[in-house]
């Protein structure tokens, strides 16, 4: 039968809300007789009807088939007959028809009852949508259910719901705090449902992938020794001990360390680990890694290890082939100091250009070039107070072009921007004319003639190209470039603000130095148990400042996803890189005496990785924010909008840990 649609429906047929039946509350002896079905009907549904298909599973397959669907209410239309609901699980929607002809009476006026997010029951028949009396179908594209409806036999209630704070559909306007105080509503708006059934199954296969190359999956700690150094613990009082303190593992290392010492020789583990840092759209204060260790490999063998892993993560999770782009199976290398000199940082981006260009050795030639600004940072290169092959300052420039199109408001937005990362300004010049002359710049009355043009050439700048200039201090001429960079590539649109529009770039950073400048000497970069290069050992002792390493990090458009490094596991070439960063063999025993005398006891040569799951679940849901891929995430200020958490403690629970609290104030 067709179904009637009228243009201007006439006001909906009401029937008198019926109250509610009394609960029996007699205890059963075996089958609940027929009378007290209606009594009972969550019963009926539960132990009776059990639930046939998902809310997103029938098809015109089973049409003139009975159904039996749970789920909430999407919406509810009254069509002045018909009654219509959407109903929804996590896996879709179906329209519910409920027809006076059709319907029996019981369950219309349920439907007429029935409000957004209440909880239902319906047993039903599927039926074709059809078409109208004009021949125009009644399917709708959108719904992977289109084809089909359900025609509503039996109803129950399961529970009835408040008017929710805020739609549950995608598409809202509501603030993100509104929504993490009731996560539990937000949680059930499709995307969020369909990023966290992504994030499952991109679990599930890591663990497949992993018991496929006979890893084993082992379990460590979360109340852990406290170690100075590295990232800040979160602290957690011991009752038993007074004054002493675990701490909550920010990784396994030292435990998979131990594992691989133990003799395991291949170790995994999908696990929560805490930082107590400042948080930003990537980064909770808990968060999930996929951890790795393994024994008798070098760098390339576990290289081959995870990018087996990740090409098979995105073919089951996400149907997309990496082979097609990567067809010998292997991600592109990038040494560590080409990425920093060409993109600021080691994590680049390689979407789209904007390349850095490092014009320092060009501006020591040139004496500064007539820059005032520049010409003492010159004379120290020159006079050999900086090293060239470890510079403290440094200059930077990148072409944006056709960048004559930028307005004065358009550069002053630029320099704010930089400023706010701490830069102090930004230079810049308008390139016109066949002279290449700097027009719009502040530069341009000071600089040399030489200068001037030999700059253009190396940045190859043309005429109507912008460049953008940094100097000063080499950490934060990297950093600010390095994001300016990325600001102008979303700026013109040469990637999107978010996501990868289906361009997966992926490469390993290689390389780096094992360690990094630090006030008064030397400090680790990564972490004290590195391994660095055979052919660096002996500038351990000469110049530390040039010792490379086996450490690597894995980056998606931009974005670390993973990092490691082959580990030290000779005791020997260990007291060395503890004698660099000023670590005397006392201190190491105190704060890593049981990983120390573990390696003299046969340590095997063994590297691994930590993947973070977050991360990576985010990037692949193209989503802006680490949150829409954690059920309950904390926010920026590392609270939790729904538990309140963190709150003060009663006086006594403070004393039972051996605590007292002192006024901040």
């Amino acid at each position: 039968m067709t179904r009637p649609v009228a243009p201007n429906p006439p006001p909906c047929q009401v029937h008198p809300q019926s109250e509610a039946a009394p609960l029996d509350v007699r205890p059963a002896a075996g089958r609940v007789p027929p009378v007290f079905l209606e009594q009972r009907p969550v019963a009926r549904f539960i132990d009776e009807l059990k639930r046939t298909h998902s809310c997103g599973a029938l098809r015109d397959t089973d049409i003139n088939n009975e159904a039996v669907l749970f789920g909430w209410v999407q919406n509810r239309r009254d069509h002045g007959g018909c009654i219509f609901i959407d109903l929804r699980d996590r896996d879709g929607i179906t329209q519910v028809v409920f027809d006076p002809e059709r319907t029996p009476a019981e369950a219309f006026k349920q439907a007429e009852r029935a409000r957004s997010e209440w909880v239902l029951g319906i047993r039903g028949m599927v039926n074709d949508r059809g078409q109208k009396d004009d021949g125009t179908s009644l399917r709708n594209t959108r719904l992977a259910t289109g084809d089909v409806e359900l025609i509503a036999q039996e109803v129950t209630v399961f529970n009835k719901a408040e008017t929710p704070p805020f739609e549950i559909e995608d598409n809202i306007k509501t603030n993100e705090d509104k929504r993490l105080e009731y996560r539990y509503l937000d949680l059930r708006r499709p995307k969020l449902q369909r990023n966290l059934m992504m994030r499952s199954k991109l679990n599930h296969e890591t663990r497949s992938y992993f018991h496929d190359n006979a890893f084993l999956e082992v379990e460590t700690p979360f109340l852990v020794k406290y170690t100075p150094g590295g990232a800040r613990n979160f602290l957690v009082p011991s009752r038993l001990y007074p004054s002493h303190f675990y701490a909550l593992a920010e990784s396994p290392q030292l435990y998979k360390q131990m594992l691989m010492v133990a003799g395991f020789e291949r170790y995994f583990q999908i696990v929560r680990c805490f930082r107590d840092e400042d948080l930003r759209i990537d980064r909770q204060p808990e968060f999930t890694q996929i951890d790795v260790e393994m024994s008798f490999i070098n760098q390339d063998d576990l290289f081959k290890m995870i990018e087996g892993l990740v090409f098979r993560l995105w073919k089951e999770v996400l149907g997309v082939d990496l082979l097609q782009r990567y067809p010998d199976g292997a991600f592109p290398r990038l040494k560590f100091d080409e990425s920093m000199r060409r993109f600021g940082n080691d994590k680049p981006d390689m979407r789209f250009g904007l390349e850095h260009v490092d014009l320092t050795e060009l501006t020591v030639a040139h004496k500064g070039g007539g820059i005032s600004m520049l010409e003492p940072m010159a004379q120290k290169f020159a006079d050999g107070t900086y090293r060239k092959d470890l510079p403290e300052e440094i200059v930077k420039a990148l072409v944006v072009p056709n960048g004559h199109n930028f307005s004065r408001k358009d550069l002053e937005g630029l320099e704010k921007y930089v400023n706010g990362m701490g830069a102090r300004g930004l230079a810049r010049a308008k390139v016109e004319g066949a002279d290449g002359a700097w027009v719009q710049s502040p530069l341009a009355k000071m600089v040399t003639d030489e200068y001037r043009l030999a700059v253009n050439e190396a940045v190859g700048a043309k005429d109507g190209d912008l460049i953008l200039f940094q100097f000063g201090p080499e950490a934060r001429v990297h950093a600010v470039m390095a994001n300016l960079r990325l600001h102008l590539g979303k700026l013109l649109k040469l990637i999107p603000e978010s996501g990868s529009a289906n361009d997966w770039n992926l490469l390993w950073v290689v390389d780096p130095p094992l360690f990094e400048r630090e006030e008064g000497g030397w400090a680790a970069a990564h972490h004290v148990f590195t391994r660095p290069h055979d052919e660096c050992v002996d500038l351990l002792d000469k110049d530390p400042g040039k010792v490379l390493c086996y450490r690597y990090d894995l980056v998606l458009n931009g974005f670390e996803i993973g990092g490691g490094s082959i580990r030290l596991h000779d005791p020997e070439v260990q007291k060395k890189v503890f004698a660099v960063i000023g670590l005397s063999q006392e201190e190491a025993q105190d704060k890593f005496g049981f990983l120390l005398d573990a390696l003299t006891y046969g340590a095997p040569p063994h590297g691994g990785i930590a993947l973070g799951v977050d991360r990576i679940a985010m990037l692949a849901a193209e989503t802006e924010s680490i949150r829409d891929v954690i059920a309950f995430p904390k926010t920026q200020r590392a609270n939790c909008m729904l538990t309140k958490a963190p709150t003060l403690v009663t006086a006594e629970q403070l004393v039972e840990v051996h605590i007292k609290s002192i006024d901040p104030s």
